[in-house]
């Protein structure tokens, strides 16, 4: 664990993760990067990123939406819902609102452990962990595959009888066989006392259906981890036994949206929620 910068080291393995790190490929985590008006991609990234935006120039503002979901829930969360712990697995890239910064901006004690397992988004890892003085923040350097070993390890930050946010924003959509994704969500949430929440969002393909169907054909053979669209109604399923906050599975872009004079937001094919375990 590390709040702040203090007493922050890489391994060894870790200092060789990030040695391997290939820019001449496109990759996932730069390519969303990109697309959020950041600087942290190649031009290979932007060269795959700008292909899927002319096949569906929506693309840009469905990241920007996912991202204003993220702010949104986590506000909501340390602010209304009272929580001060959040364990968010796939985190990405640092940028703007990183979880951390939104959280202790309402609840300066907050506590967040982020969980990827991208030696890129480990090389850039010291971003995320610039917490405030009363919190505190850690990297785990593991895989949505391995929930045992994410609640391990965060276990050493968190206070796992106490309310935890669990985040899952756009990456149980790579765990692409069904039964292992409600698996391995299922064992997450099962470690999480009562007053917890999981937030998550995933792709769909229900607003664009086949210029959505096409980029996942795009990405899948991109060479980047493939990934699978679900209905808003599987997504749903990730939510059993959790009590849903109103309103419910929505399109990110829709869950509780700030207020504007020309009203309600377009939908963007990212659905999610807020559930409650009781």
């Amino acid at each position: 664990m590390t709040d702040g910068e203090s007493g922050f080291s890489w391994t060894e393995a870790e200092k060789d993760l990030m040695e391997g790190i290939d820019t001449t490929v496109p990759h996932v985590a730069r390519i969303w990067n990109y697309w959020l008006g950041g600087t942290d991609n190649y031009a290979v990234d932007r060269q795959l990123g700008d292909q899927i935006v002319s096949m569906l120039p929506d693309v840009p503002i469905l990241a920007r939406a996912s991202r204003a979901f993220l702010t949104r829930a986590v506000r909501y969360l340390a602010g209304e819902a009272g929580v001060r712990q959040f364990l968010d697995i796939g985190t990405g890239l640092p940028t703007v609102d990183n979880t951390h910064e939104v959280a202790q901006r309402v609840a300066p004690t907050s506590k967040v452990v982020y969980v990827d397992n991208d030696p890129l988004v480990l090389a850039h890892a010291r971003a995320l962990l610039t917490s405030a003085p009363e919190g505190a923040t850690a990297y785990i350097h593991a895989d949505l595959r391995e929930p045992e070993k994410i609640l391990q390890k965060a276990a050493e930050t968190l206070d796992f009888t106490r309310p935890i946010a669990l985040m899952l924003m756009g990456i149980v959509e790579f765990l692409t066989d069904d039964d292992e994704a409600y698996q391995v969500v299922g064992r997450l949430v099962e470690d999480l006392p009562s007053g917890s929440h999981m937030v998550m969002y995933d792709g769909t393909n229900v607003v664009h259906r086949e210029a959505s169907d096409q980029i996942v054909e795009v990405w899948n053979n991109s060479g980047n981890a493939p990934l699978v669209l679900r209905t808003p109604e599987q997504i749903g399923r990730f939510f059993n036994g959790l009590e849903l906050v109103e309103p419910g599975v929505v399109s990110v872009s829709r869950w509780r949206p700030e207020a504007k004079p020309w009203g309600e937001p377009d939908e963007v094919d990212a659905f999610g929620a807020i559930g409650r375990k009781t």
